[in-house]
């Protein structure tokens, strides 16, 4: 049995990746208010927008605490197709979820299995994240662990999304994103604790890439997505305080008007709302 480190790093990597958790979170649920608020396109590109932020977000956040894993006796590597994969599954599951909740008729019934979908869509990313995983030996798994960080990914989603039609204030929406991004880590580190790895002598150079080949530099780039596209959402504001504006005489924003009123675009998943 390999020794399994967790936080090779110390705390930097969880502290890092519970970050990315929590700004992803709060994109995520400020868009999803966001979308509430409006109708048709506007509402479509807000939820999109919200769905790439979750998914990125939680991705970004599980990678980058895999930054920190290491095992004794083995290097690690990535198989870069698969890796790649489990972000689209993230942001595509996450995304039903998401609409699920912004266009679903019974409020009730849309959260459960928006939460459901988004859920799954955590859980999905994280496993196959770790089949992407390369290295001199085996893997396995505790049932009831994995059991057990599922339910915790479903729960998570399910509260992120009551957040995200109940509460509106800022401060409200601040709160529960830590409370997400917390829920989000104890899924990762749950799941973590579920692995376990026979180590086999080594029998050659592993394929794949490495973390800091790889990972690293895709994470560094989805993390500047999420603080320029959270800049832009901050910013940019929302009909009642345009509103404001004008009934206090100050003049509305045009570029932030034609944001709201069409919601930010859509062209690429890495393109900054405008």
């Amino acid at each position: 049995m390999g020794h399994l480190d967790h936080a090779a790093f110390g705390l930097l990597t969880p502290a890092l990746s519970y970050v990315m958790a929590v700004i992803g979170a709060a994109l995520g649920l400020r868009c999803t208010v966001r979308a509430l608020g409006t109708t048709g396109r506007s509402r479509r590109n807000w939820l999109i927008t919200a769905a790439s932020a979750i998914g990125t977000g939680i991705w970004t956040m599980h990678f980058v605490a895999m930054l920190g894993f290491a095992v004794r006796g083995t290097d690690i590597r990535y198989n870069v197709p698969l890796t790649i994969l489990s972000l689209l599954v993230a942001m595509l599951v996450v995304g039903a979820g998401v609409f699920w909740v912004g266009f679903g008729r019974d409020r009730g019934r849309a959260l459960l299995i928006g939460g459901l979908a988004t859920g799954l869509g955590v859980a999905s990313m994280h496993y196959m994240g770790m089949a992407a995983l390369r290295l001199h030996g085996s893997v396995h798994y505790d049932p009831l662990l994995v059991t057990l960080s599922v339910v915790i990914a479903v729960v998570a989603a399910t509260a992120a999304l009551w957040a995200a039609l109940n509460i509106k204030a800022p401060v409200a929406v601040a709160v529960a994103s830590l409370v997400m991004g917390a829920a989000v880590s104890s899924m990762h580190y749950t799941g973590m604790l579920a692995v376990g790895v026979e180590v086999t002598p080594a029998g050659g150079p592993l394929p794949g890439a490495s973390a800091m080949q790889f990972i690293f530099p895709l994470a560094v780039g989805l993390g500047s997505y999420l603080f320029v596209t959270s800049a832009f959402v901050a910013l940019s504001p929302t009909v009642s305080e345009r509103a404001a504006y004008t009934s206090a005489g100050l003049p509305a924003d045009p570029e932030a008007a034609a944001a709201e009123a069409h919601g930010p675009a859509t062209t690429s998943p890495t393109t900054t709302p405008a």
